[in-house]
């Protein structure tokens, strides 16, 4: 399947490495921008009509402008970003930032940029299907393909029933893309977490491409399962009932960037990512944790296969015959798939889902016995017979806890 990749809603700036093991290194997608704009429209192309400024609700200043830290002005400058360009639409000009080797990864919030119409819209898929030549089947341990499972639709309100899930919006130089996320724990603010788990290919294109732009995130989109003509006539406050939660940081593995690629590549068994993210609008004071009301645990030391009775896989599929708009969920008994002999074997699970499901959090009883975060949505086959997700070890663990020590004082 494709790394099941992003819908089109990818959105790239720049990013700094940082090692955070000495066996894997962790890519770090950089310092964010409090920098609001109201955008005109849900589309292409009057997203990058004249927006106004206004001040970060909680910023605390009143003369009613954005304030940039001077570092970030300058990492800007240094690669020949015009800051008001940027909010006024030139985040869409990819011929010159869309560069593997780019230092920093800015994500910028433009207010009302990803309002209902825009959000509903995002239906490209990144993922590219797997085929029988893709996977040779007779490096390392890989058991026999799994029968497909269909996808349920989840119960709605999402906020009861899978409160951490969430969907995925950045914009890549294909256009507006989609992916699904889940709320994790942060073990530096318990029961505050700001923190992300989705795909290494829901925030990188891998070895060829480089960072997606414009990445937000909506918790319980479409909390009421509400159709696409429905969604029509539906208020923003609705489709998000949580608000609209913009990346301000994100990294994903240097496995991932130095050999992912459109079906997973060498890169799928280390295909994670870790998003850092604050609300666009105020949020009263409250973490996305404590606005949710949810976060999973992560557990790098989950359970081998056969101590596993059953994963659950949770996304928002938008490939057909899905439409990107409602949740669903697939449980399975998993078994192994091995891409590469020296690397982890993954995780695979029948199921139906389609891209679009890319990121969706795995969930099964982790070595603590409770329900905790052991994978996530990566590929899958171009039939939609079955899905596969990395097991989370050292690397993952590395950028999990990067990204928590970072924010560990904010």
């Amino acid at each position: 399947m494709r790394p099941i990749r992003p819908l089109n809603t990818a959105r790239r700036g720049r990013s700094a490495r940082v090692r955070t093991s000495p066996v894997a290194a962790a890519v770090a997608i950089g310092a964010a921008l409090v920098l609001t704009a109201t955008a005109c429209g849900p589309s292409e192309d009057n997203a990058g009509d004249e927006p106004s400024a206004s001040q970060p609700a909680d910023d605390g200043n009143d003369d009613g402008k954005v304030k940039i830290p001077d570092d970030i002005q300058d990492r800007l400058k240094e690669h020949g970003i015009d800051l008001d360009k940027w909010k006024n639409g030139g985040w869409k000009n990819f011929d010159k930032e869309w560069l593997r080797d780019a230092k920093d990864f800015v994500n910028p919030i433009i207010d009302g940029l990803w309002d209902s119409d825009r959000m509903r819209g995002a239906d490209k898929n990144p993922d590219s299907g797997v085929d029988d030549n893709d996977i040779s089947g007779d490096q390392g341990v890989t058991d026999p393909t799994p029968a497909p499972v269909k996808a349920a639709a989840v119960k709605t309100p999402y906020e009861a029933s899978v409160p951490a899930s969430g969907k995925l919006f950045f914009d890549s130089p294909d256009g507006s893309m989609v992916c699904s996320a889940t709320v994790v724990k942060d073990p530096a603010h318990p029961g505050k977490s700001n923190m992300v788990w989705t795909a290494g290919h829901c925030v990188h294109a891998g070895a060829d491409g480089g960072w997606y732009r414009n990445i937000a995130f909506v918790p319980s989109y479409n909390n009421t399962g509400k159709s696409v003509d429905e969604l029509e006539n539906t208020p923003k406050e609705e489709v998000a009932p949580h608000g609209v939660w913009w990346g301000d940081w994100a990294q994903t593995s240097d496995q991932w960037i130095e050999g992912g690629g459109p079906t997973g590549g060498k890169g799928a068994p280390y295909d994670f990512a870790v998003i850092h993210v604050t609300p666009e609008k105020g949020s009263e004071g409250k973490s996305l944790e404590e606005q949710v009301g949810s976060a999973l645990p992560v557990d790098f030391n989950a359970p081998a296969v056969p101590q596993i009775a059953d994963m659950t896989a949770t996304g928002y599929p938008a490939a057909p015959p899905f439409d990107g708009q409602k949740a669903f969920q697939c449980a399975d008994k998993p078994g192994r798939l091995s891409i590469s002999k020296p690397d982890p074997t993954m995780y695979r699970i029948g199921c139906t889902m389609t891209g679009g499901s890319s990121g969706g959090g795995w969930v099964a009883k982790g070595s603590n016995g409770q329900p905790s975060l052991v994978s996530n949505t990566s590929i899958g086959p171009v039939t939609a017979g079955w899905l596969a997700g990395p097991r989370l070890g050292k690397e993952a663990k590395g950028v999990y806890g990067s990204v928590s020590k970072k924010f560990a004082d904010k």
